[in-house]
């Protein structure tokens, strides 16, 4: 490759989600905010693995490998600059130790990290901002969703909790 040169196509593949609109649409339609209900403790039925004091890390319901974990202020929140000082670092000291605790037990080869901001930027839940923490592997990604139109997860979100509830036992709070 020479300097200068375009590396990028000029034509791209899309891959097609129509599911994924029906889900966010039935997100909003429920009464009350999944993420404030999980703040209520620390359990499998929450999907909440850790909690401090102004922040928690929940199992992603609908992961897109196993480990996807979220992590979301306990205060409902739909915009980082609304956060004050000492939840922003609370918030980004939880956001720390989700990645801690995935390369921990995961032992991932990299990870994604990010997040959607307002129903416009892609945000599920729009008005509770929250990052997604992906581990992520080497040929994680394979034809399935494509022709059978199903994501294979390698472990049951049961199995993901057991571990990670162990890394996060003997984790002290902020």
């Amino acid at each position: 490759m020479q300097m200068g040169q375009n590396i990028w196509p000029l034509e791209r593949d899309v891959l097609f989600r129509p599911d994924r609109l029906k889900y966010v649409r039935k997100l909003i339609q429920q009464q009350g905010c999944v993420f404030c209900a999980a703040t209520k403790k620390v359990a499998f039925e929450t999907l909440c693995v850790y909690k401090t004091k102004h922040s928690m890390i929940v199992l992603n319901k609908f992961p897109y490998n196993s480990g996807h974990l979220l992590v979301i202020p306990l205060r409902h929140c739909g915009d980082l600059l609304q956060l004050s000082q000492e939840e922003h670092y609370d918030l980004h000291d939880t956001l720390r130790l989700a990645m801690s605790a995935l390369n921990e037990v995961y032992e991932p080869g990299g990870m994604n990290m990010g997040m959607n901001i307002g129903a416009t930027g892609g945000a599920g839940i729009p008005d509770h901002m929250h990052y997604h923490v992906i581990p992520r592997w080497g040929g994680d990604l394979n034809f399935f969703p494509l022709i059978a139109e199903t994501k294979v997860v390698v472990e049951s979100l049961e199995q993901t909790y057991q571990r990670l509830s162990g890394y996060f036992s003997t984790t002290s709070k902020s």
